[in-house]
């Protein structure tokens, strides 16, 4: 019986997988970090909009006090918003940003109120 001469591996271009000789793992720090901020503006912006809808339905209620509960609880989830965003960067949520989650209220009052 008569054996073939071995044929010698091709060399694969670069940009193929080579299923005998793997890829190294790929560093993972800069990509949670960058899921990090990607889920801390969506989580933020979302609560936000709920807020900014809150405002709009305080403005629509006719009961003063109604309007005066719905703005506070729109502060109320802007702050959630603005601690969910610190704590997915694992800061300390105690610092001025939560003066910015208090700005739905601030300003549904100023359009019930005025």
């Amino acid at each position: 019986m008569e054996t073939l001469p071995a044929e010698p591996a091709k060399k694969r271009p670069r940009h193929l997988m080579d299923p005998n000789n793997p890829v190294r793992p790929v560093n993972d720090k800069s990509l949670t970090h960058v899921q990090r901020w990607v889920l801390s503006v969506l989580a933020v912006f979302t609560i936000a909009h709920l807020c900014v809808g809150i405002v709009i339905a305080a403005t629509m209620t006719d009961q003063r006090s109604g309007q005066i509960g719905l703005s506070i609880i729109a502060g109320l989830f802007g702050v959630g918003a603005v601690i969910l965003g610190q704590g997915i960067h694992k800061h300390d949520p105690r610092n001025g940003w939560l003066l910015i989650g208090l700005l739905p209220t601030a300003v549904g009052l100023f359009l019930v109120l005025r």
